[in-house]
């Protein structure tokens, strides 16, 4: 398993803000990775185009051996429901459903719900949160939150998790228990994690650092 970036541009806006620049990385399976840089050097924007939720301007992307821009739209969908989580700054949870229900909503588009129930609990409690399991957002922590949208991202066993700022929102004590989650996943299960910081201390947890400035890749010494 590999994610490969060859020449990878990306431009935005009008007029046009050229945010990515010649990006070619290659990113191996069970990887930890911390995307770094100071605001604005497009180290979000990189994210999303590994992930696939932006198509870059110029450029070629394959995860699998699968160029991802090839695939049609209703394949692409399926590629990253089958291999994907995500993971946001902001956790995004529907306020009308439970956290368990939240957990599962991955399931629900393939009509599962009940297969992947026992591994909704599981994860609850994995995470601290098996108490939580039929309470509404609203009645949440952040950080309970975060967590439960952490579960909804692994509920369908991603090989892939990428994680935009995810403990941007959150105090040092909560940022630290999502970090030491993802340590986990990344030890235990394998999973290629990617995520974006701006904190040097979270990023040092990464088993590589990459860090960008004006839409580049600053070469390691």
């Amino acid at each position: 398993m590999a994610i490969v970036l060859k020449n990878i541009h990306q431009t935005l806006g009008d007029p046009p803000n050229h945010i990515l620049k010649g990006i070619n990385l290659e990113i191996q399976g069970g990887e930890f990775i911390a995307l770094t840089g100071r605001s604005g050097s497009g180290k979000s924007t990189l994210l999303y185009v590994i992930s696939s939720l932006d198509k870059p301007s110029q450029g070629e992307i394959s995860i699998d051996g699968f160029n991802l821009h090839q695939l049609s739209r209703e394949q692409l969908h399926r590629f990253r429901n089958e291999n994907m989580g995500f993971v946001f700054q902001f956790h995004y949870l529907l306020p009308e459903l439970s956290a368990l229900e939240n957990i599962l909503m991955p399931a629900r588009k393939y009509h599962s719900v009940d297969e992947y129930r026992k591994r909704g609990y599981d994860l609850l409690n994995t995470f601290g949160l098996a108490s939580q399991a039929h309470r509404l957002p609203r009645h949440l922590s952040g950080g309970e939150q975060q967590r439960v949208a952490i579960a909804r991202s692994l509920i369908m066993n991603p090989k892939y998790l990428f994680a935009d700022e995810p403990t941007g929102n959150l105090d040092s004590q909560n940022g630290q228990i999502v970090m030491d989650i993802f340590r986990s996943i990344n030890k235990n299960n394998g999973t290629t994690i990617v995520f974006v910081t701006h904190d040097p201390g979270f990023a040092s947890l990464a088993g590589r650092q990459i860090q960008l400035k004006d839409g580049q890749i600053i070469p390691t010494t």
